[in-house]
């Protein structure tokens, strides 16, 4: 599986071994479910799957204007997926129609009869359908007439907290806290995007930065501050420190810039891909006299994160 695949263009398989979720971070919990859904399917040498939405149903059950921040990209999501081992992510396109299906209706007429399902793996909480009324007893009701099995996968705790998408939404837009999510995601905090040219500001004081633009507008930032991260770029990976705010040492600047200065590195990138792997917040944003007092502080920065190289 190198891609999520529409359901539209899925082939129907009755072996399957699946769960269904939006399973946005892929985090520990989720982790736990896909273990699960892998074991049970090499047992018995079936296709392991995961039914997913896109949208975010939320988007669409109770919009807003900035939409709902994601942990994960689709595409994010079907990667990190496969390395779990999953073998097929089934999207299905979540509309208002959609929306209003009930969770029988779902079972029998998406999982059951255009997807298929022998075994059913599903999340001690998890509530599907119309007003979230499906549960693991409609499941377990409708595995005798269907026929598929029903497992249940328990919550997974970290420090005496359920693990969950919006703990974790949380830990990053309110503290930074990237050293908490990574635990509850079990890998560090991570964003795609391109780069793009900035005021290039960070040239003229000695710490060049890479402006990147992320991939999905809905993506998270974490809260406004430096970042010691590790960065992914044409094959190679290189410390640095990134600065999400906007920058108020200079006038004129509007909008949240995050921005990456790489060590050691000196190379025109605009255009390229590049992967942010968040490490540790070492500060928040902070507004200096001038360049002088901002530059000293940059050269602290930079050494507590040369600390980890």
């Amino acid at each position: 599986m190198s891609e999520p695949v529409f359901i539209q263009d899925y082939e129907k398989n009755p072996s399957n071994v699946l769960t269904v979720g939006t399973f946005d971070g892929v985090h520990l919990g989720h982790q736990a479910l896909i273990h699960n859904v892998v074991k049970r399917a090499r047992e018995k040498g079936a296709p392991a799957v995961v039914v997913t939405f896109d949208p975010h149903p939320r988007d669409i059950i109770h919009p807003t204007s900035d939409g709902i921040r994601l942990l994960t990209t689709l595409n994010e999501r079907a990667a990190i997926m496969e390395d779990y081992g999953i073998d097929r992510m089934v999207v299905i396109p979540f509309t208002r129609d959609f929306s209003m299906l009930t969770s029988e209706q779902f079972i029998r007429d998406y999982v059951h009869r255009r997807i298929g399902v022998d075994t059913f793996v599903i999340g001690y909480d998890h509530h599907f359908g119309r007003d979230r009324r499906g549960s693991i007893q409609t499941l377990k009701k409708l595995s005798g007439d269907l026929g598929f099995s029903v497992y249940v996968e328990e919550a997974h705790e970290v420090k005496h907290t359920t693990v969950s998408s919006t703990v974790i939404r949380r830990l990053l837009e309110e503290d930074g806290d990237v050293a908490g999510a990574a635990e509850m995601l079990g890998r560090n905090y991570e964003i795609n995007g391109t780069i793009v040219k900035g005021d290039q500001r960070g040239r003229t004081i000695g710490f060049p930065t890479a402006n990147l633009n992320p991939d999905n507008k809905h993506k998270v930032l974490p809260a406004l501050g430096v970042y010691c991260v590790e960065v992914k770029l044409d094959g190679q990976t290189f410390r640095g420190m990134m600065n999400i705010g906007i920058r108020p040492t200079f006038e004129g600047t509007t909008g949240v810039v995050p921005e990456v200065h790489i060590f050691d590195f000196d190379r025109t990138i605009y255009g390229s891909k590049m992967s942010v792997r968040f490490l540790q917040r070492i500060r928040g944003e902070r507004k200096f006299s001038g360049p002088e007092g901002l530059i000293e502080q940059l050269i602290k920065d930079r050494e507590m994160c040369r600390q980890g190289d």
